[in-house]
């Protein structure tokens, strides 16, 4: 097994809470909520970011937890590792060059282990899809007691919705403002299809000092005290975002 030291982000209270309150609502969405994947509309809404969090605060909270990068095409979590070399990864697994212990990184946070994307592959999609992909994640499930999946943007490609059929569920992350409701509902739809629960949708990048939905509400008080832009941690319920987008900032 690999070893690396991860870069440490100091985080306000706002932002630490938002993570607690996450991992709050998956963890009463089931015991059975063990493997997720978490995925968004487009690229830069913040899916990585909310993906190593989340997998963090598992982790603090005394879960054994690995984060698995399966965004194959362009991944961006290497940059979270600041000492420590990591030779191997997913894509190394999945071909077949090095088996799942020696491409898992161990951190230096406890309960913390890091699966790397890898090396880029010409076909991200068949490696997903394949029974190496799938034997992966039923070890971790015997391993682990939370699995969290990065998997790219499901309006972008079709990599997730191969990754979905594994998992228990999805959370899907959206940009407040940048995306449209007819686009999130067609992914949403999308994911549906695989089969895989989908368990809420987290709103990311939300302003908390206009007058929109939210700042009316809470940017009065959180905006003055923990800063202009907030991850709405409680997720938006499947029924809910099914009939109506649920916050007036989402543009139609």
């Amino acid at each position: 097994m690999q070893s690396i030291e991860l870069k440490m982000e100091k985080q306000d209270f706002r932002t630490k809470e938002a993570f607690k309150t996450l991992r709050t609502n998956i963890e009463f969405s089931g015991e059975n909520i063990r493997v997720i994947c978490v995925t968004s509309c487009t690229p830069n809404e913040g899916k990585s970011s909310v993906s190593y969090e989340l997998a963090k605060s598992f982790a603090q909270n005394g879960k054994k937890t690995i984060l698995i990068d399966a965004d194959l095409r362009k991944s961006v979590m290497r940059g979270r590792h600041k000492k420590g070399k990591v030779r191997f990864g997913l894509t190394n697994y999945l071909v077949g060059k090095v088996d799942l212990d020696t491409a898992i990184c161990e951190t230096d946070i406890p309960n913390f282990h890091l699966l790397f994307a890898g090396p880029v592959p010409p076909n991200p999609s068949e490696l997903l899809g394949n029974t190496r992909f799938q034997k992966m994640i039923e070890i971790c499930r015997m391993k682990y007691d939370m699995v969290i999946v990065d998997t790219p943007p499901l309006g972008s490609v079709i990599d997730t919705a191969v990754v979905s059929k594994f998992c228990d569920g999805a959370v899907i992350i959206l940009a407040c403002g940048e995306i449209s409701y007819r686009f999130a509902k067609r992914v949403k739809d999308q994911l549906a299809m695989t089969g895989c629960k989908i368990l809420g949708c987290v709103l990311n990048k939300v302003e908390m000092s206009g007058k929109g939905y939210y700042g009316k509400y809470y940017g009065k008080y959180y905006g003055k005290y923990y800063g202009k832009y907030f991850l709405y941690a409680a997720m938006i319920p499947l029924d809910e975002f099914t009939i109506a987008p649920s916050p007036s900032s989402l543009k139609k």
